[in-house]
């Protein structure tokens, strides 16, 4: 009796509406607001480019002279500024941890994650596919977008500490490592488009605090502790923070 009622109710909810699968899910469209360099907003759908990652907005590379640039924003940049006023089409693939659809886009008929990759501000996820393996060779090799100097990988910058590996077209110049890593722990944002602190309370959820937040000078910018730069209110509910009450 109870296998029957379980199986009547699984039916149940895949009838109703708003529930499609994804199999099943039409493809959505339109032009995009592009937040960062792998995710986008169409309507008030919440993409999440797949098979790529690309940096944050928080995210600062080294150029050829070693001197620190950033890259994150200009990886959303770029983007925003190749697809301006162009039409999307993205394929549905999955739901992730944050509610965004992971998808597969198509801008223009092009595929928007293979050029980001191959123009080098994005790299390759591997772990979710091999798709750009090829591009990303090709954007290593012409020194292409963050290839031009040294980097840390996106996956690896939202965990950094002093064993993360530094990437490059080429050698990483002497001192890579503490360059990038004090601009991360360091109290001063990585561009003044990015001012909006976000930190981890007692409870362990993610609160962020603009300029104007009571306690936003109190907060003390350390990865140990969780901290994190933001460049917009709407980036830092993307990463599942919720603006402080005070």
């Amino acid at each position: 009796m109870l296998r029957k009622f379980l199986i009547a109710l699984s039916l149940l909810a895949l009838s109703l509406p708003g529930l499609p699968s994804l199999a099943q899910a039409a493809d959505i469209t339109g032009t995009a607001k592009v937040r960062d360099g792998d995710s986008v907003l169409i309507g008030n759908n919440r993409i999440r480019l797949g098979g790529i990652d690309a940096p944050s907005s928080d995210q600062l590379c080294l150029n050829t002279k070693g001197e620190r640039w950033t890259c994150g924003v200009a990886a959303r940049d770029e983007l925003a500024k190749y697809t301006e006023g162009k039409n999307w089409v993205c394929h549905a693939r999955a739901i992730d941890r944050r509610g965004r659809t992971v998808a597969r886009c198509e801008v223009g008929g092009e595929d928007i994650q293979k050029w980001l990759v191959r123009s080098g501000w994005a790299l390759a996820y591997a772990r979710m596919s091999h798709d750009y393996d090829a591009d990303e060779a090709a954007a290593r090799e012409a020194k292409a977008g963050m290839w031009q100097g040294a980097f840390i990988a996106p996956w690896d910058w939202r965990v950094r500490n002093k064993k993360t590996t530094i990437l490059g077209a080429t050698k990483p110049p002497d001192g890579a490592h503490s360059v990038l890593l004090a601009s991360a722990s360091g109290p001063v944002a990585p561009s003044p488009d990015c001012t909006i602190k976000g930190n981890v309370n007692s409870a362990g959820e993610c609160i962020y605090h603009t300029p104007n937040s009571r306690w936003y000078t109190q907060i003390k910018m350390k990865i140990s502790k969780g901290t994190r730069w933001f460049c917009s209110v709407d980036e830092a509910e993307a990463a599942g923070c919720r603006k402080t009450k005070r």
